[in-house]
């Protein structure tokens, strides 16, 4: 699996598709063909436009699409999207609405690197953008990373989140999403020892693993079952001659696709059936409920190998940090160095991905941090997806993570501890 060969295959196979697509259209919608109406000619032309749509799809960044926001004056302000730090593997981007005073709340939302685009959190990203100054994490797709950058594993990932909250500074609000939730604590600890002052005031993780063992699902039994020889045998690849990053090894977006796809076949399956027949009957839209979904669905982007790999031995064969030892750089992250930064979990009560249990045991880890500083919350009947960006988050845990950020909006300063330089390695 780990040649080029292999990933300019599964490209190739992409592509044909959507030209199959295209080609299908324009010959079934012929303006000659409307003088004696064909139901076979209209089926053709509708599979054409969603296969076409759905194959274009997998290779696109989507846009953010916040142009503009409604503030309490009632005037649209213009939203620019501002790059605060920039790096090979990511940014750190600031959605700035132009003409509105900085509002109170200054909110890190760490999107995960799981297979999306940061794109996938831009519901949340506007919800919060109501009341609170957002920033996000933007991770770049590997394929288009030159292999002169250098690697990006989970120590590195660590790393970009402690400069990221550095330059935002201790009046931060952190949010971690999903994957993150576990390294954006050991990154939380990092700096509760090496940088005190750069803390952030809270940090609420929702839905991620940072005990993977504490409630078992089929991605943690995944992880179990599969080593580490075949994970690299069987999902590695290396970027082919088509983009920027060729030569990197890479777990391809359109093989985690595949994996994606293949957890609810029949569902997915339904779902571009009805869509072809919705296009037949001219029901279909570029904006319908099928297309706003899986234009962010389908858009997948490729993972550092050593990111990957990193991430499924250390986070979930591991448990180095649901074991409290997680290193960096040689370096021991101890979490137990959180003193004062209020931390916050949000649990789904019907969470396949990261089952209730995996991400409370944050605050079990948290040795030093007093009772007060402490909450969780587990949403009954919401999904994985409901509690980031669903009707969960935006009726109940979205007011629950607001009231928890305003209750910790001012900390106590902590006594200031030596600084201290990490080794080369």
């Amino acid at each position: 699996m780990r040649y080029m060969m292999t990933y300019d295959l599964m490209e190739t196979v992409r592509n044909t598709n959507q030209w199959l697509g295209a080609s299908a259209n324009s010959m079934a919608s012929y303006p000659m063909f409307s003088m004696m109406p064909n139901p076979a000619l209209n089926w053709m032309a509708a599979w054409g436009e969603v296969t076409e749509r759905t194959f274009q799809r997998m290779v696109v960044k989507p846009d953010w699409g916040i142009r503009t926001f409604t503030c309490e004056d009632g005037k649209d302000h213009l939203v620019d999207i501002r790059t605060v730090v920039e790096g090979p593997f990511g940014d750190l981007i600031h959605f700035k609405v132009n003409g509105r005073e900085e509002q109170p709340r200054k909110v890190l939302l760490v999107a995960p690197m799981s297979g999306h685009y940061a794109t996938l959190l831009r519901s949340t990203v506007k919800s919060l953008m109501v009341n609170c100054e957002v920033y996000i994490t933007d991770w770049h797709n590997a394929r288009d990373i030159p292999v002169s950058a250098g690697k990006f594993d989970v120590e590195d990932y660590t790393l970009y989140l402690v400069d990221f909250m550095r330059e935002m500074g201790p009046d931060t609000h952190v949010i971690a999403v999903c994957q993150p939730a576990p390294l954006t604590l050991a990154a939380t600890a990092y700096l509760a020892e090496q940088d005190p002052d750069a803390q952030p005031l809270s940090l609420t993780l929702i839905g991620g693993p940072v005990n993977p063992d504490a409630n078992a699902t089929e991605v943690t039994d995944f992880g179990r079952r599969v080593t580490m020889g075949q994970l690299e045998e069987t999902m590695i690849q290396r970027v082919g001659f088509k983009y920027p990053g060729v030569g990197r090894m890479v777990y391809p977006g359109l093989l985690q696709l595949s994996s994606f796809m293949s957890m609810n076949g029949e569902r997915h399956s339904k779902a571009f059936q009805d869509q072809i027949q919705r296009a037949m009957r001219g029901e279909a839209s570029d904006h319908d409920a099928h297309n706003r979904f899986y234009d962010e669905y389908l858009a997948v982007m490729d993972m550092t190998a050593e990111f990957y790999l990193s991430t499924v031995e250390r986070v979930f064969k591991n448990c180095e940090i649901a074991k409290n030892e997680f290193t960096v750089k040689g370096h021991k992250i101890d979490i137990g160095k959180i003193t004062s930064v209020a931390v916050k979990t949000v649990e789904g009560a019907n969470d396949d991905i990261s089952a209730p249990g995996q991400c409370i045991a944050a605050l079990d880890l948290c040795t030093s941090l007093p009772d007060s500083k402490k909450a969780s919350h587990v949403e009954p009947g919401a999904g994985h997806y409901g509690i980031f960006a669903g009707r969960s988050w935006r009726d109940n845990i979205r007011p629950i993570v607001i009231d928890f950020m305003n209750a910790n909006a001012v900390r106590k300063p902590a006594r200031k501890a030596p600084v201290k330089k990490l080794k080369a390695v």
